[in-house]
């Protein structure tokens, strides 16, 4: 979890939900990170709700921080740019925090132990029982990356992405899978970004694929650019982009049966997976076939139709 102290109500409250539904059972450790240190009311109030033992760490500032090499007026040109469109999340901050998820958090020092990790963000809900452990049925069906909600992004905040991107394919074309979700990304076969991107916020995922040779070339090919500051590149479209062409379209998983809440969208699992998950969400309130979410273009490019 990445969390700020003055949100440890938040915190709280998903922890006390993760241990409910899922981690009482199984008892993982929790590493919580932060920019500044954690107060004594934060790691007492988190640290009494869990199973597990828990660690508190400080991000690196050359981690988290704006990179000096960064054009501070080119970059405030482009927060304020977005600002002038009524852009949510425009300054610095919520771009240092996207560029330390994109390339950093599997670098923390308490997370080099670990191999596979479950994101969690102060607030979220969950709605379901899981009975068994995803970290174990992904390792052993040799998945990477696992998510709930997909969904289009701000296009205005990303506008250079996918060329950078498709520049960086061409210059590198023996990380690019041989059997991957292209058509997830694209709708005329990569020439075009089609803006889908699983929501990063929830993950459960393997921090071997993002320490991996490929991962590495193309997160420091986009640091290059500095357009997680000059743009708004978010954590989101680059691990999605990441998943979709440098792993097997087998390898990335949809959690039909996790129930989940991110404010202000939220999926409720159907059918069985409501009744076994003993889920106390509304089925007919789902995120999942909305006109903005990017499901059924997963599925189809699961189902090889793209």
């Amino acid at each position: 979890m990445l969390s700020r102290n003055s949100e440890v109500n938040d915190a709280a409250e998903a922890v006390r939900q993760m241990e409910d539904r899922f981690n009482g059972k199984y008892h993982y450790p929790w590493v919580f990170l932060n920019d500044e240190p954690f107060s004594e009311e934060f790691i007492q109030r988190t640290s009494q709700l869990t199973s597990g033992k828990t660690q508190y760490g400080v991000i690196p500032r050359d981690h988290w921080n704006q990179p000096d090499w960064i054009d501070e007026d080119k970059a405030r040109a482009g927060r304020n740019k977005l600002m002038a469109q009524n852009i949510i999340y425009g300054g610095t901050s919520y771009r240092n925090m996207c560029r330390f998820n994109s390339g950093f958090f599997f670098r923390h020092e308490l997370l080099k132990p670990y191999r596979w990790y479950w994101r969690v963000e102060p607030g979220v809900q969950y709605f379901c029982d899981m009975d068994y452990d995803p970290f174990m049925m992904m390792q052993e069906q040799n998945k990477v990356y696992g998510f709930t909600i997909s969904l289009a992004e701000w296009e205005p905040t990303i506008p250079s992405l996918w060329q950078t991107v498709k520049d960086f394919t061409k210059e590198y074309p023996q990380y690019v899978a041989p059997n991957n979700s292209m058509g997830f990304l694209s709708n005329t076969g990569g020439d075009t970004y089609n803006l889908c991107h699983f929501w990063s916020n929830f993950e459960i995922a393997d921090m071997n694929f993002w320490r991996s040779e490929a991962y590495t070339a193309f997160f420091e090919y986009l640091e290059k650019t500095g357009n997680f500051y000059y743009e708004r590149w978010g954590d989101a479209p680059v691990h999605s982009i990441a998943a979709s062409l440098f792993a097997n379209k087998d390898q990335v998983h949809f959690f039909r049966d996790i129930g989940y809440r991110h404010s202000p969208f939220q999926r409720c699992p159907v059918g069985d997976h409501h009744t076994n998950g003993k889920c106390w969400c509304d089925p007919a309130d789902s995120f999942d076939y909305r006109p903005n979410s990017c499901l059924k273009q997963w599925e189809e490019t699961q189902a090889g139709a793209r």
